[in-house]
C-alpha cells in the first residue's frame, strides 16, 4: 500500500499506519466481527467521492452534479441482487449495522410498540434490544435467552411471542456457533403477525456462498453489515425479500426514508463505491470457496480444542465461529494471555455464565482472516496447539469471589504474563507463521 503523501505531510498518522499494518502481519486475527478488506475495496475507500455531497437517493438527490454518484449507487444495488438473487429491494445506504436496524426498527414500529430479540448475555446484539440501547428506549424490548445446552430456546421463544404479540422478532446473534434456525422463527413471527428481521452480519457472506441456510424464505426484512464477511467496508445493506410484498407493498420506501432522512444525512459516497467492488468481489468462485473453507478451518479447530479438553458450546460449529469455555471467570485471563501470545480474540459469556460480563468464562473466536491468508486445516491444529500451551501456563490463575481479591490476582498475573517466557516463545512462534501468509502479498 503506497501512502507516499501522508508520509511527507503528516508522518506522525504514517507511522501509525505503519504499526498497525506491522501488527495485522504479524498477528493471528480471531476477533469474530474483524475481516480483510481487499486492496480494491481500500483503495475505493480512498477515492475523491468522499467529496461529493449527495442528499437523497439515485435519480432523486437534492444537490447538483450526482450523475456519476447515481452510477455507484445502482451497480451497487445491482450487485446485491445479484449476490442474494432472493432479494427485490436494497438500500446501500446505511452507516453501519447499528444505525440499519434502528432504521427497520423505526420502519416498522410506533414509538412503546413491543421487539423480541436475543438477550445481550445469551450473545444477542446490543440494537437487538438490550437497555443501554437507544432502541429501548423508544421501544418495548423482551427477551428471550438460550437453554442449557446452548442452543436457541425456541419454546421461550413462542411463548414470549404468543404472550407480548412484538411487532417485530429479530433472529441474529453474535456468538451463536449453530446454524441459524430461521425456519423456526418464521413460523413463530407467522403465528403472531409479526415482521421476521434477520440480521445475518455475521454470516452473510457464507449466506451468499452457500455455506448457511439463506434467510430469503424465511425473512421479510434482512440486514447485513458488508465489513465483517462480506469483506468490505464498514457499512451496511438493508433488503427486503418478496416475502414481505403480500404483508406490506409499501414497506420498501418506508425502509428507504427511514434511512434517509429518518436517521441518516448525506450518504458515504466513498463507501458506497466500496461496497460494490465487495460485492463483485463476492461473486466470483474465489468468495465462494473462501466461505466453504473458512467453515472447514473452524470445524478442524473446535476439533481440536476439543481433544486439548476445551468445552464448546453448544457442542460443536455449524459456521466460522467458536464459543469455549476456559473455566469461571477465566475469559478475561485467557484473552489477555493469548493477547500476549501474538493470537487477538475477545472473552464472552457462555450459556448459563455463572459469572458477569466483565468477569466472563469463555472466549469467542472465528476463523476467517486465517482462511483468508491461505491456512487450511493443518495451520488449525497448530493455532490449537498453542491456545493450550497458553491454558496450561496460565492455571494458577483463577476466579475471585470478591473485588479486592480479584484486583490482586489482576496485578500478579499481569506481573506473571509480562515476564513469561513460554508466552513470548508462542508470540515469535506465532509471528513466523504470519510471515509465512502475509496479508497483502
Amino acid at each position: 500500500m503506497n501512502f507516499d503523501n501522508l508520509k511527507q505531510t503528516d508522518p506522525l498518522c504514517y507511522d501509525f499506519i505503519v504499526r498497525e499494518t506491522k501488527r495485522q502481519e504479524e498477528c493471528l486475527e480471531m476477533i469474530p466481527s474483524e475481516c480483510i478488506a481487499s486492496l480494491s475495496v481500500i483503495e475505493a475507500l480512498w477515492s475523491p467521492f468522499t467529496n461529493k455531497y449527495s442528499e437523497g437517493y439515485a435519480k432523486k438527490r437534492y444537490y447538483a452534479w450526482n450523475e456519476i454518484v447515481d452510477e455507484v449507487e445502482l451497480l451497487a444495488i445491482e450487485r446485491a441482487k445479484k449476490a442474494y438473487p432472493w432479494i427485490v429491494h436494497a438500500n446501500v445506504q446505511p452507516y453501519s449495522g447499528s444505525p440499519a436496524n434502528f432504521a427497520v426498527f423505526n420502519a416498522l414500529m410506533e414509538p412503546g410498540d413491543t421487539m423480541l430479540g436475543l438477550a445481550l448475555s445469551q450473545w444477542g446484539h446490543l440494537t437487538h434490544w438490550h437497555k443501554v440501547s437507544t432502541s429501548a428506549k423508544y421501544f418495548n424490548a423482551v427477551q428471550f435467552g438460550l437453554k442449557p445446552d446452548g442452543y436457541i430456546d425456541l419454546e421461550e421463544v413462542e411463548t414470549l411471542a404468543v404472550e407480548h404479540k412484538p411487532k417485530v422478532i429479530v433472529v441474529g446473534f453474535t456468538a451463536y456457533a449453530r446454524e441459524f434456525p430461521f425456519a423456526e422463527f418464521a413460523r413463530i413471527a407467522e403465528k403472531v403477525g409479526a415482521y421476521l428481521l434477520a440480521d445475518i452480519s455475521h454470516i452473510s457472506g457464507l449466506v451468499v456462498s452457500g455455506a448457511h441456510t439463506s434467510p430469503a424464505p424465511y425473512a421479510d426484512v434482512i440486514m447485513t453489515t458488508t465489513h465483517k464477511t462480506l469483506k468490505g467496508p464498514r457499512g451496511a445493506m438493508i433488503m427486503t425479500t418478496e416475502k414481505w410484498i403480500k404483508k406490506d407493498p409499501d414497506l420498501a420506501k418506508k425502509l428507504d426514508k427511514s434511512v434517509f432522512p429518518g436517521i441518516q444525512g448525506w450518504p458515504h459516497n466513498h463507501q458506497t463505491l466500496a461496497i460494490a467492488v465487495a460485492l463483485g468481489e463476492a461473486l466470483t468462485p474465489e468468495f465462494k470457496e473462501l466461505w466453504h473453507q473458512t467453515v472447514k478451518n473452524a470445524k478442524m479447530l473446535a476439533h481440536e480444542l476439543q481433544s486439548h479438553g476445551f468445552e464448546l458450546a453448544a457442542g460443536w460449529t455449524d459456521t466460522h465461529l467458536l464459543l469455549a469455555s476456559v473455566g469461571k471467570g477465566r475469559g478475561w485471563f485467557m484473552s489477555e494471555a493469548l493477547d500476549h501470545a501474538g493470537m487477538a480474540l475477545n472473552k464472552n459469556t457462555v450459556p448459563n455464565e455463572p459469572c458477569s460480563p466483565f468477569n466472563p468464562s469463555g472466549i469467542r473466536m472465528w476463523t476467517p482472516i486465517m482462511t483468508m491468508r491461505g491456512m487450511k486445516e493443518s495451520e488449525m491444529k497448530i493455532v490449537a496447539g498453542w491456545m493450550k500451551e497458553v491454558f496450561d501456563e496460565i492455571s494458577e490463575f483463577t476466579y475471585k469471589e470478591t473485588k479486592e481479591e480479584r484486583r490482586e490476582e489482576l496485578k500478579k498475573f499481569r506481573k506473571f504474563i509480562k515476564d513469561n517466557q513460554n508466552i513470548k516463545r508462542i508470540r515469535e512462534e506465532v509471528k513466523q507463521l504470519c510471515l509465512k501468509f502475509p496479508i497483502y502479498s
